[in-house]
């Protein structure tokens, strides 16, 4: 049996899909602080409530489930949060994760697959950015996805529990058949924001910079379809299952949109014209923020299959199931 952690929530729950689909058993252990019960009774699989803040809680699940591997969601992603409430950050996303490397050891369960992000890389020194790039956080959330990265690999030496680390860059879109999606409260991602406006919210976008060195003048931005996102784990828990080593591996589409481009793409999608106002830029926003992505193609077989615009009619599609929902 699978266990994966924040199964309720948008990447999380996708992934139990996925799972799901190639026959695996799964059992999700979620606190749904921001994850969502109506989205784990559409997913059909056992659930089991609980925060790996409290070490009884995750004991619980290896005691009553015989779990085979670990698929690791479980955390607080909000960078602008993490900056003003640090000790929420660590406290959930270090010491959560410490909980439940804890558990797999002492239940002899030594394979598990971690949601981490391309936030541990910090301004990029190079693009497009490999597995090998300096990794220097400028956030709390960033050094706490890099701390839990260090942690297991020193559980690795110790414990012999192998791990591998998913570094995401943006992420969008939704399942392809509209069983679940992103929901966030608040939600703060631009493609869902931007969605929302679409459907009557009458907000107005601010568009930060429009003077860099790209082709359009706007940030560029590497966005991942989540079903693309989804299947890169199940090779990862694959290559465990077959006796890889601990690893790490970008996973992004290597080319990367601009803002504009995520515009025009929602506006093709949606037929409505969605308005924004060209602001100054925002300290610290790179140019350009692009995964290397040959690691993962050449070692786990990944190959992202899903365009800018595929993820955004999906989103789209979610969108108004949800505005529906929500009424």
């Amino acid at each position: 049996m699978i266990l994966v952690t924040g199964g309720a929530g948008y990447i999380g729950s996708h992934c139990v899909l996925k799972l799901k689909d190639a026959g695996e058993n799964v059992v999700i252990f979620d606190n749904l602080s921001t994850g969502h019960i109506e989205t784990v009774q559409k997913l059909g699989v056992e659930f089991v409530q609980g925060d790996l803040r409290n070490p009884a809680d995750i004991n619980a699940v290896f005691e009553n489930y015989k779990i085979d591997a670990v698929v690791h969601f479980a955390a607080f992603s909000q960078v602008g949060e993490s900056v003003k409430e640090p000790y929420k950050y660590f406290q959930n996303n270090v010491c959560g994760s410490l909980n439940l490397l804890d558990a797999m050891v002492k239940h002899d369960c030594k394979k598990i697959v971690f949601s981490s992000t391309a936030a541990v890389y910090g301004e990029p020194d190079y693009t497009p950015i490999d597995e090998n790039h300096p990794k220097h956080p400028i956030n709390p959330y960033g050094e706490t996805k890099l701390t839990v990265e260090m942690i297991m690999d020193d559980f690795d030496k110790a414990y012999g529990l192998k791990s591998v680390r998913l570094r995401y860059f943006n992420v969008a879109g939704a399942d392809t058949s509209g069983r679940i999606g992103e929901w966030h409260e608040p939600e703060t991602h631009l493609i869902p924001n931007v969605l929302k406006a679409a459907l009557g919210s009458g907000k107005t976008f601010n568009l930060f910079g429009d003077d860099y060195d790209t082709k359009d003048g706007t940030c560029v931005r590497d966005y991942i379809d989540v079903n693309d996102l989804a299947a890169a784990h199940l090779l990862a828990l694959n290559y465990l299952k077959n006796g890889g080593e601990t690893n790490v591996f970008n996973l992004g589409t290597q080319t990367g949109s601009t803002v504009k481009e995520v515009f025009k793409a929602c506006e093709d999608i949606t037929g409505k014209e969605i308005p924004f106002e060209i602001q100054p830029r925002r300290e610290g926003d790179p140019a350009i923020l692009v995964a290397d992505n040959k690691k993962a193609r050449e070692i786990l077989g990944w190959n992202p299959l899903h365009s800018l615009n595929e993820s955004v009619q999906t989103a789209w599609n979610w969108e108004q199931i949800l505005t529906k929902f929500n009424k």
